[in-house]
């Protein structure tokens, strides 16, 4: 039997395998596998395959819709009349939401994730026999494991 788990990179990893050890696991049959941080930046701009969930025209949309409805009401008394003053106060809307998205998304936020030091996940393996696996399963979700799964 195989028992897969996801722990953070801290001391209860290691509280996890020492006692694992002590309940007569070997040392061989425990896998410790630690994964790679992104090193690249992730892409702004979404393409029609991939979308990490964030949106750049939220903001755009709702002072479009703010500028228009204001333009509109004061175009009844300039020049070029409502319809052409909603629009245009939509069009400045929507590129200075954009624009305030844009900036917090390559500014702000940047900084956020630079600070955050993210330490990366590691993967940890466990060969056993399939009267363990309950014991096994106990002490990886005792030490903190972040998902366990398991393979007759």
């Amino acid at each position: 039997m195989q028992l897969f788990s996801i722990f953070d990179h801290n001391v209860y990893l290691e509280m996890a395998i020492s006692t694992l050890e002590k309940r007569g696991i070997k040392q061989e049959s425990i896998y410790a596998i630690p994964l790679d941080n992104r090193m690249e930046e992730r892409k702004l701009f979404d393409s029609l395959h991939t979308s990490d969930g964030t949106s750049l025209i939220d903001i755009g949309v709702a002072l479009a819709t703010a500028f228009a409805v204001i333009g509109t009401s004061i175009g009844f008394e300039l020049a070029w009349g409502p319809i052409y003053w909603g629009l245009l106060s939509a069009s400045i809307g929507f590129a200075l939401g954009f624009l305030i998205r844009l900036f917090t998304e390559k500014v702000i936020k940047k900084r956020n994730r630079l600070l955050k030091d993210k330490n990366p996940e590691v993967i940890l393996i466990i060969d056993c026999e399939e009267e363990q696996g309950e014991l096994v399963e106990n002490i990886l979700w005792r030490h903190l494991a972040l998902g366990v799964g398991k393979v007759k």
